[in-house]
């Protein structure tokens, strides 16, 4: 197994296209099970002011036969930190990405973004029905609801 980051130092990508992600095979194949990632603190740049953009990312996805590895997935997500795309961009090409490379039975993935300009956008993005049996719960992120 090729792993570029696990047990290794290494940098942060400067670009989401820089970024390697790793795949291992699934420890379990065969079995319906979903994996599930969260990042509450994600961050990017907006493409118009430049000013921070936050967001907490949730990524579900069923195995096939890979997995993504858990610390190049932080390194990809963290290389938007300094990268300016809109909210949509950013969420479903996190999305499209992993889907294309790891090639999962299912995925989705929910953008819960902070508010700019007093508006919060959420973005939403799934490769289709979720296996059969598959257990997917709620991904549990409240609406932002201000000082309500």
């Amino acid at each position: 197994m090729d792993l570029t980051h696990l047990g290794r130092s290494s940098a942060l990508p400067t670009s989401p296209e820089e970024a390697k992600l790793d795949y291992v095979p699934n420890p379990r194949p065969g079995k319906p099970y979903l994996v599930r990632f969260t990042a509450p603190e994600f961050t990017s740049l907006c493409p118009v002011t430049g000013q921070p953009d936050f967001a907490h990312i949730v990524i579900d996805y069923a195995p096939a036969e890979s997995i993504v590895e858990s610390k190049s997935l932080k390194l990809f997500l963290a290389s938007y930190r300094n990268h300016a795309a809109f909210h949509e961009d950013c969420t479903v090409g996190i999305a499209e990405r992993l889907h294309r490379e790891m090639e999962p039975h299912w995925l989705r993935i929910g953008g819960y973004w902070y508010p700019r300009g007093g508006i919060p956008i959420d973005i939403f993005w799934q490769s289709g029905e979720p296996p059969a049996g598959l257990w997917v719960p709620s991904q549990d992120v409240p609406s932002y609801r201000g000082r309500g």
